[in-house]
């Protein structure tokens, strides 16, 4: 079944094994998408293996109980890989719990406060420049992992270390660096030769896992010296809580409090923009932004406390998942099970997977952040000004650091709406066009359509009952960003995909962004 077209749960079939089947086959499929994932995010951060892997079993089992998107999946995502490598390498693993776990306390009363909804009006723009940019420096890092080699403290150092890392191999001598590099080349092109090959009847395989599983058989099965990952003999040594109140101490730095903001501010972006793309995939149960926000607090904070990574919802295992048939959030919870029972049982298999296969699987993922279809689409669909904010965040972000980047991308998003500063107040009416309760709806908005109101704007829209048609009346916009433009596409395409025909109203400069 395809994913967009999947229903919801027939009557008289919901809980949450109304579905066992499809989400028993569903949580196998995620289980192995995550595996390699887990263990490469945490590489790239920085950080033992084990310890994505604690994050993966806690975004599955608990955040999976908790959630408000119940088809999203949660763990270690690659958008952060880079904030916490760099904060390990400033401050030590042993500063990144406590500060793990404010963070996981400021989403958490994010979410008390229903403040869910205002990360959905953070621009397009910054988001997808900040995605790009941490891809480039995902691949920019991993590439020396390539060469069984440590990635330096920047993304320009790093780039600059590049070429002499290639110079420096000698194939008439073939030794660790070179088998590595062999290895990593391998994974790269078993993922990439699945992607375009591979049969629709096994097209739920991950090309990671086969990728990583053809480096690790060659790599045991001629016995190849080269760097693997360190595994704890025993999954519950992960799980180890503070031992004393000095744990705390790190709370007391301004600079690490700002780093929870940070990290607070990013994955509660990145999970909130992931579980709308996830709502785009099926016409199930809608998201619950603020009770979705308030459990990813609770698993950041539990991942503080066992000095784990941080989690954010990702939309590479949610995708996964939807495509794999799953139904319910028994799906995610199951994958989360897997991931315990297969570190706890078969921790010397993990200890044989060379470094440089998973070096090669976030090459692969990194690449794909760094898309320009994003780029391409906004200066296509709104003009310079949003490729520009898209263009400067990347920048930025590759160059200096991550936060630096997202601000100054936040800040040139406000420029987009200066002109129309004295008309800001967007007033957004709603009433039966004809006067009959089972009549279309009237949305009309009236002022400069922003991100200033924008969520008042999609608490009305998403309240519309996809069984009754909408006329979404345009006429009274004076102006509209790109950010409520991308807004209004997202909606109009989930409302025609489930099957309804919106009247959509307005002046032609103001529909241009809108989807025919």
């Amino acid at each position: 079944m395809n994913a967009a077209t999947q229903t919801a749960a027939p009557p008289g079939r919901s809980g949450l094994f109304a579905h066992f089947g499809r989400d028993f086959t569903a949580s196998i499929v995620v289980f192995l998408v995550a595996m390699p994932l887990c263990m490469g995010i945490a590489i790239a951060s920085g950080v033992p293996a084990e310890k994505g892997l604690v994050t993966g079993i806690i975004g599955g089992v608990v955040v999976g109980l908790l959630a408000g998107s119940p088809l999203q999946v949660s763990g270690p995502a690659a958008g952060l890989a880079v904030i916490v490598f760099e904060f390990v390498r400033e401050h030590g693993l042993e500063a990144l719990g406590p500060v793990l776990l404010l963070a996981g306390v400021l989403q958490l009363v994010a979410g008390w406060l229903k403040l869910g909804g205002l990360f959905r009006a953070i621009s397009p723009a910054v988001v997808h420049g900040m995605l790009a940019g941490i891809g480039a420096l995902i691949v920019i890092g991993q590439f020396h992992i390539l060469f069984d080699e440590k990635p330096l403290s920047s993304g320009l150092q790093n780039m600059a270390m590049m070429p002499a890392r290639v110079l420096g191999l000698d194939l008439s001598n073939v030794a660790a660096t070179e088998l590595a590099l062999m290895l990593g080349v391998l994974t790269i092109a078993v993922m990439i030769g699945w992607e375009k090959l591979r049969p629709k009847s096994m097209s739920l395989v991950p090309g990671a896992l086969l990728g990583v599983l053809a480096a690790t058989l060659i790599a045991w099965g001629f016995a190849l010296d080269v760097s693997r990952i360190q595994v704890p003999a025993s999954i519950g040594a992960a799980f180890a809580l503070p031992g004393s109140a000095a744990w705390f101490a790190p709370l007391a730095n301004p600079t690490l409090i700002v780093a929870a903001l940070a990290i607070a501010f990013i994955a509660s972006a990145e999970t909130l923009l992931s579980a709308a793309a996830v709502d785009r995939m099926h016409d199930g149960v809608r998201t619950k932004y603020d009770k979705e926000l308030s459990a990813q607090g609770v698993g950041n904070l539990l991942c503080g406390l066992f000095g784990a990574l941080p989690m954010t919802g990702v939309i590479v295992r949610s995708s996964a998942n939807v495509q794999a048939g799953a139904r319910t959030r028994l799906s995610t919870v199951l994958h989360g099970v897997w991931i315990l029972g297969f570190v706890a049982m078969l921790p010397w298999l993990l200890a044989e997977v060379p470094m440089a296969a998973l070096g090669g699987v976030l090459v692969v993922t990194g690449w794909k952040l760094v898309s320009l279809k994003h780029v391409r689409h906004l200066f296509k669909a709104h003009g310079p000004l949003p490729a520009a904010i898209w263009a400067v965040t990347f920048v930025l972000v590759v160059t200096t650091d991550l936060l630096t980047g997202v601000l100054v991308g936040l800040a040139l998003s406000v420029v987009e709406i200066l002109p129309h500063i004295r008309d800001i107040r967007l007033k957004v009416a709603e009433h039966a066009d004809d006067g009959h309760a089972e009549g279309p709806v009237r949305v009309a908005l009236n002022g400069a359509a922003t991100f200033i109101g924008l969520t008042r704007l999609n608490a009305v829209l998403e309240r519309q009952s996809v069984d009754r048609p909408v006329h979404l009346d345009l006429d009274g916009v004076t102006a509209m960003d790109h950010t409520t433009a991308e807004t209004l596409s997202d909606w109009i395409g989930r409302r025609r995909q489930a099957g309804q025909r919106d009247l959509v109203t307005g002046p032609e400069a103001v529909l241009r962004p809108l989807p025919a």
